[in-house]
């Protein structure tokens, strides 16, 4: 528990001060500098190439998860290892370019109604999908040697401060909107740069293909296991960019850019859940190997424990200030509809961060095939409600599907764990804390209307939630670990104050 703790919480710090980068270029930045349509253009050739770089990876981050602890060697070069899962990013890429430049025509005429200005940059999610892609693998490779603070640092900071400068160029008019997307979508190499450097300063940089020492047996292994994994992984990215890529074809790129930035202010809410998870995923590998099913189950229900006091309170913290949030002057009226997208988004997600270790369960299992049903449910889902719901409700709509996905998805996969492994995380005090978390937000719905000003009514729900929530949570000891985290990081940065 101890190595997870120390670097989640370095990770979970790093990805929080990325966030506030984050919020200065999406939530005020790119709302000021850009207008409605051009911040739906970027947002949806962000998708694409995230999309892209998903696809182009074959799902050589689970394989590396999965089989890279049986190849540790470093006087062998871990039998070269690495250059041969990149064998199958570079054919990826090179396979997913190639359908790119082919359909183009078919492919830009789904936007041609609502969202014409999106042809005339099509190429320009390339560059974020291919320096993505190879993010992903080198940010996997290094996960499993437990060196993760490199890799988060690099995207969450250094990507997101080039942004900002990006931003910051064009709204000073030094640059113009086309210089800007394209320097935009360059940007996104610039992480995997970083990593590169970074693993060959660890003495770890093998690319030679002659070092490729793998039995052909394994390869057939790591060939079926990818080819299902890479499937199954898709289910996660293809969710999120379905409703942007549908939403930008059904309605055009000014609620796509409503949309992308409500997403965002979402997904600040799973920092914490996916700095644990960056630690977490490499050990359930590790004791699969070791058949230690004992500290998988520990590991289980901390990590679900952890993840969902903290995910309750965070969503706590900006649903009881949604209104005001939503009202600040630099948003416009269009961004009120972003309430109830929020709100069915997290109903999702919350249940996604609460069961969300069982997914690398699954598929570090041998029973990692069956997990290809789920995700295919999952895209069906979010495609079918997306189709019925977005003409109806708009953005909420599409909101309300992925929600509804991913609650069926995530139950589905946790009784299957469950049923299979006879691994579960559920304790008692999980359900106390969600009934608290209950309690807290709808008494505050009786107190909030008797505090006129906003500005008051904001700093009170801050500590309201601290007083009904959280500090009955660690009197009670209800969960222990989230203390731990708490304490943990306060003292760490108690130590960076006073050096």
């Amino acid at each position: 528990m101890g190595i997870i703790q120390k670097d989640a919480s370095r990770t979970m710090l790093i990805s929080y001060v990325g966030i506030f980068l984050g919020y200065l270029n999406k939530g005020f930045l790119f709302v000021i500098v850009l207008n409605e349509i051009q911040l739906g253009l970027v947002n949806l050739l962000l998708t694409l190439g995230l999309l892209f770089a998903q696809l182009a990876s074959l799902g050589v981050t689970y394989t590396i998860w999965k089989f890279l602890p049986y190849f540790k060697n470093q006087e062998k070069k871990h039998h070269g290892f690495l250059p041969y899962m990149l064998t199958y990013v570079l054919a990826g890429i090179l396979f997913y370019t190639l359908l790119t430049v082919l359909f183009r025509e078919q492919l830009t005429s789904y936007y041609l109604a609502k969202s014409p200005q999106f042809v005339d940059y099509y190429f320009l999610f390339l560059p974020i999908g291919i320096g993505f892609v190879f993010y992903l693998a080198f940010e996997a490779f290094l996960k499993s040697f437990y060196k993760n603070v490199v890799a988060v640092f690099s995207l969450e900071i250094v990507l997101r401060l080039c942004i900002t400068t990006i931003l910051l160029l064009f709204w000073s008019r030094w640059i113009d909107f086309d210089t800007f997307v394209i320097a935009h979508s360059v940007a996104y190499v610039i992480p995997t740069l970083i990593l590169i450097i970074y693993i060959y300063r660890l003495g770890e940089l093998n690319l030679s293909w002659s070092s490729i020492k793998i039995s052909r047996r394994f390869k057939k292994v790591a060939f079926q296991f990818s080819a299902f994994n890479y499937l199954n992984s898709l289910g996660a990215i293809i969710v999120t960019s379905l409703d942007v890529l549908m939403i930008a074809q059904l309605l055009g790129l000014e609620p796509t850019g409503v949309y992308a930035t409500i997403v965002f202010l979402a997904s600040a809410l799973l920092v914490p859940f996916r700095s644990i998870l960056r630690i977490s995923a490499p050990l359930v590998a590790d004791y699969w190997k070791s058949k230690q099913f004992d500290k998988m189950k520990d590991l289980y229900t901390m990590v679900s424990s952890v993840s969902l006091f903290i995910g309750l309170a965070l969503f706590s913290l900006v649903w009881l200030n949604i209104d005001f949030i939503l009202s600040l002057p630099f948003l416009g009226p269009e961004f009120f509809e972003g309430k109830w997208v929020f709100f069915f988004l997290m109903m999702g997600r919350l249940l996604d961060m609460y069961f969300g270790l069982n997914g690398a369960i699954f598929s570090t299992s041998k029973k990692f095939k069956y997990d290809l049903i789920f995700t295919i449910s999952l895209i069906v889902i979010v495609y079918s409600l997306n189709l019925l719901f977005i003409p109806w409700w708009g953005i909420a709509g599409a909101a309300i599907s992925t929600g509804i996905a991913l609650i069926v998805y995530n139950v589905g996969r946790v009784i299957f764990v469950w049923k299979i492994f006879n691994l579960h995380p559920f304790t008692l005090n999980q359900f106390k804390v969600i009934g608290l978390a209950i309690f807290t937000l709808f008494t505050w719905t009786q107190i909030a209307p008797l505090i006129v000003n906003e500005w008051l009514r904001a700093i009170s729900s801050g500590f309201y939630l601290l007083v009904v929530f959280i500090l009955p949570v660690f009197v009670f000891g209800w969960e222990k670990e989230s203390k731990n985290y708490f304490l943990k990081i306060t003292k760490m940065l108690g130590n960076k104050t006073h050096s």
